[in-house]
């Protein structure tokens, strides 16, 4: 783009795509010298009243002065964005920066006056407030802190944007002119409303796109077989509520449908709106067809065709150009090479996949990144759901491909808006924004269970997945998600497991579990998966294999009833020679009973001999019931009831309908997680705060900070230095002084007062006592020079090893604290027990910053090696209570200040009262950017 020779360079970095409030998408870009054209055509589209209301005057048209001044900018002092869709504009902002006196600036000031101009077709679609976002941050980039603008009273729209945009406020009335002032710098109330508004834009993206009124298949072939034709008929077949059409631009003239449905050369043919197109042409002829899509209006995409990024370097281009294109449009991809979208309900009855069956309609939402495990998810819901509607079936699903636009973090949004959907499964193979991830996970399971399997672990992402670069190992990854409520499984078999028990039964009040049934041997073994998930089993029951239906339902009636029991375990073996009738009527009796008790969890563990699963999962009307004379548990009207945040809640609806597991390690492990989440769910509801410390001065180590990184881009910082800036956050560490020779090291000594340690601090040896390099309660100048002298002798010169002499301080546990900037994840806070615990075991617990109090008491309590924190074997109890506040106050430090990337805090020596720091390291480099801060965007291309 052009630029006159005292402008600075094009800020390509400004360009982004947003999501509007009704779901379109619009490009928001800088205004250049080469817009004068567009920027024309844009005014004389927009009507005298809101002309009126920019200018303050009657202004019909645009001079060529008033066209220079608003294409002619700098890119400092003045700046101009512009929203558009199809490259034409739809919106405009500006902003002039004003000197001390009020008038334009020539020399730098921190203030700018703002201005609007919105078409009026475009208007009520929250581009104002996008293009608010995007401008401010543009001007904090350039100094600027303060945007003031004047706007006429009656254009209330405009005030409403101004005023809702969450900043601290000043308003004041003039000359019949309203003036807003508000400070930039992002508040909590402004980055509400800011993820506010995204998630209304996002969840209603994707809502187009799964409940579209109209639909056209792209690319369906004219003779049978085929992706194209078979998406269609699996359009047609699952009776599509809205309009359907076939597109294939090889049809004669003459041809007028395609299996009974309406069909065309063209989607420029079609007479009326097409909200869906489905496209299944080769990669090669995509754009053509993407261009006729964004001309006729077509609001979203599914893009089946294959030959993308995950076809190499070439396909990865041929995708980015797929994303700007589409885009330009205001549309949004499922894809490429996705396997495709289902919405079961009534109302919509859409099958737009290469599923050749619809699932039956239910209450859990499925996403997988993968359209092969996507297949195995649907077939094995269907398989472990019966032939029933209900709770067990499937009420959206989307396969994303390669996910190069809408992602999961999309879908997220919309799940948690859906009344449809109650249980959220999710299939993924890469987190594209962990840090978003994260935040959607935490609401989403406040409100709804989201079990999620996560595929590539231990590898790359496939190759069709551009996600950012995260240093975390996966086991970190998925203690953070855990620490956001998302129920963490390893494969696809506990995904189905725990969403069958999510959808069809309450949650549980806590681990207690009852176990009967009529084998002994199988009880034995769930009694024992109990104690290895760490729930709390009763003795199993044994009713004998001679047990009738009727004995099971007096069994569990008598089991829910009992307020020692949280959850129930049925463990059943088939009445030999009975066959489907005993089946039918022990479901009936154990539905019965569930019925009329309350509302408990109840799983069966069955012996894969019979018919016991496919009766407890079929219609309660259609099986017999267990004579037992008892009156049914009242319902709820909504199964989101069992979800509200008071646990445990009411059941779902049909919560007849029992889970059956084939094995006992499986039954148990789904309930394992169930009681882990209902946990979590009760201490959501009061997460703790972020205390605050009266000595910590944040100012100071700011400014300390802002010294240090004059010196370089990066830089560890040595012992003075980051005892220095952990002191401001009240965090002290025992000096340690160099010891180069034996008289330094007697010095030292002296300095500090024995009883001292002598530790040698070269890599290799640092904090290795057991190698010898630490010696410990040297009580005298005599035993130090000795120490001295077995340490040089054994490891080598003083030079090599950088001995160090630091004060004897009070025995306790060793345990390192670490805090790192992930620029995926964001900042995370480690703890374990120092040596071989956290570094050869991997026992280290993980929370996102900034922690509260109660997370760091979760955090300290959550490793493995905890007991020996809390008085293991008869030895005294650590301060547990300093050593949390210490995890408060490094949580707070690197929270306040981003450019500390990286702190250690090893050892630290808890003892029986108080800590000792032993040793520290900062490292301190510009913060990495984050977009959670910024305007909203979607992903870059």
């Amino acid at each position: 783009m052009q630029t006159s020779p005292d402008r600075h360079e094009y800020p390509a970095h400004w360009e982004a795509d947003v999501v509007l409030r009704d779901g379109g998408t619009a490009r928001i870009r800088p205004i250049t010298v080469d817009d004068a054209e567009r920027l024309v055509s844009f005014y004389e589209q927009v009507s005298d009243e809101s002309k009126y209301y920019r200018f303050f005057a009657p202004y019909p048209r645009l001079s060529a002065k008033d066209v220079h001044r608003f294409t002619h900018h700098d890119f400092v002092d003045r700046v101009g964005l512009a929203a558009t869709v199809g490259g034409e504009f739809i919106a405009t902002v500006r902003y002039d920066r004003i000197g001390s006196d009020g008038t334009p600036a020539s020399a730098p000031a921190d203030e700018a006056e703002v201005a609007f101009l919105v078409q009026d077709a475009h208007q009520g679609r929250g581009v104002a407030s996008a293009l608010l976002e995007h401008i401010g941050a543009v001007a904090r980039e350039r100094g600027i802190r303060r945007f003031a603008a004047e706007v006429l009273p009656a254009n209330t729209k405009m005030i409403k944007v101004f005023t809702d945009a969450g900043y601290t406020q000043k308003r004041s009335f003039e000359d019949g002119v309203v003036r807003l002032e508000f400070d930039l710098e992002p508040t909590d109330r402004s980055l509400a409303v800011q993820y506010a508004r995204e998630h209304r834009a996002e969840a209603r993206s994707v809502q187009r796109l799964l409940a579209p009124g109209s639909v056209a298949v792209i690319g369906a072939g004219r003779t049978p077989g085929g992706v194209g034709r078979s998406v269609l008929a699996n359009i047609r077949d699952a009776g599509f509520t809205g309009r359907l059409y076939a597109v294939n631009k090889a049809l004669p003239e003459e041809q007028k449908d395609l299996d009974g449905v309406p069909a065309h050369r063209s989607v420029r043919d079609i007479d009326g709106p097409v909200d869906l197109a489905v496209v299944a042409v080769p990669a090669e002829h995509v754009p053509e067809v993407v261009t006729e899509c964004g001309e006729h209006g077509v609001q979203g995409l599914v893009v089946v065709s294959a030959g993308y990024a995950e076809s190499g370097t070439e396909g990865r281009e041929r995708q980015r150009a797929l994303v700007r294109q589409a885009r330009t449009y205001g549309m949004r991809i499922i894809g490429p090479n996705a396997f495709g979208i289902i919405n079961t309900s009534p109302r919509v009855r859409l099958n737009a996949s290469l599923a050749p069956e619809t699932p039956r309609p239910g209450r859990i939402g499925l996403f997988a990144q993968s359209g092969a495990i996507g297949i195995a998810l649907l077939s094995r819901l269907h398989r472990r759901g019966g032939g029933v509607t209900g709770v067990t079936g499937v009420s959206t699903f989307v396969s994303s491909g390669n996910r190069a636009d809408v992602s999961g973090n999309d879908v997220l949004q919309y799940w948690y808006e859906d009344p449809d959907t109650d249980v959220v499964l999710m299939y993924l193979e890469s987190i594209g924004n962990p840090r978003k991830f994260t935040r959607l996970a935490r609401r989403t399971a406040a409100a709804k269970p989201l079990v999620v399997v996560q595929g590539a672990r231990h590898g790359a992402a496939p190759q069709g997945h551009a996600v950012r670069a995260t240093r975390l190992p996966h086991t970190t990854v998925s203690a953070l998600l855990r620490q956001a409520g998302v129920i963490r499984v390893d494969t696809i078999t506990e995904l189905v497991d725990a969403g069958l028990l999510l959808a069809r039964q309450p949650l549980p009040a806590g681990p207690r579990v009852a176990i009967l049934g009529n084998s002994e041997s199988l009880g034995l073994l769930t009694y024992d998966a109990c104690l290895a998930e760490g729930l709390r089993p009763h003795p199993p029951q044994d009713l004998t294999t001679a047990a009738s239906a009727a004995d099971f339902h007096t069994a569990l009636s008598r089991a829910l009833a009992d307020d020692r029991c949280d959850a129930v375990v049925v463990t059943a073996i088939p009445a030999v020679g009975e066959g489907s009738v005993a089946d039918a009527a022990l479901a009936g009796a154990l539905r019965s009973a569930v019925a009329a008790a309350p509302a408990k969890p109840v799983l069966v563990v069955h012996v894969e001999l019979g018919g016991l699963a496919e009766a407890l999962s079929a219609a309660a009307s259609t099986a017999p019931q267990a004579d037992v004379g008892n009156p049914p548990r009242t319902r709820p009207e909504s199964p989101q009831s069992a979800l509200s945040p008071t646990l445990p809640g009411e059941p779902p609806e049909d919560s007849h309908l029992i889970p059956a597991y084939p094995a006992a390690e499986r039954a148990v492990r789904a309930l394992a997680q169930a009681v882990a989440y209902a946990q979590w769910r009760r201490d959501a509801a009061d997460p703790g705060r972020v205390p605050e410390y009266e000595d910590i001065d944040e100012k100071g180590a700011a400014t300390l900070i802002d010294g240090l990184l004059a010196r370089g881009q990066g830089l560890t910082l040595g012992p003075e230095e980051t005892c220095d800036l952990l002191g401001h956050y009240g965090i002290h560490v025992h000096r340690a002084l160099p010891a180069p020779t034996p008289d330094a090291a007697a010095e030292a000594a002296r300095t500090l007062g024995y009883p001292v340690a002598l530790k040698a601090t070269a890599p290799h040896l640092r904090h290795r006592a057991d190698l010898g390099g630490v010696r410990l309660d040297l009580v005298d100048e005599d035993q130090l020079r000795r120490s001295y002298t077995e340490l040089t002798e054994l490891f080598g010169a003083p030079e090599e090893l950088s001995p160090v002499v630091q004060r004897m301080a009070p025995r306790g546990v060793d345990v390192v604290v670490r805090a790192v900037i992930d620029p995926a994840a964001g900042a995370v806070l480690s703890f374990g027990l120092a040596g071989a615990a956290s570094q050869l075991l991997g026992d280290t617990a993980h929370r996102l910053v900034p922690v509260t109090d109660k997370e760091a008491t979760s955090l300290v309590r959550s490793i493995r090696t905890a007991p020996l924190l809390f008085g293991w074997r008869g030895s005294a109890p650590a301060d547990t209570g300093a050593l949390e506040e210490l995890l408060l106050r490094v949580s707070r430090l690197v929270d306040d200040h981003p450019e500390v990337v990286a702190v250690t805090l090893e050892p630290v020596v808890v003892a029986s009262h108080g800590l000792s720091v032993l040793g520290a390291s900062i490292r301190l480099a510009p913060p990495p950017a984050r977009d959670d801060l910024g305007p909203r965007t979607l992903p870059a291309y």
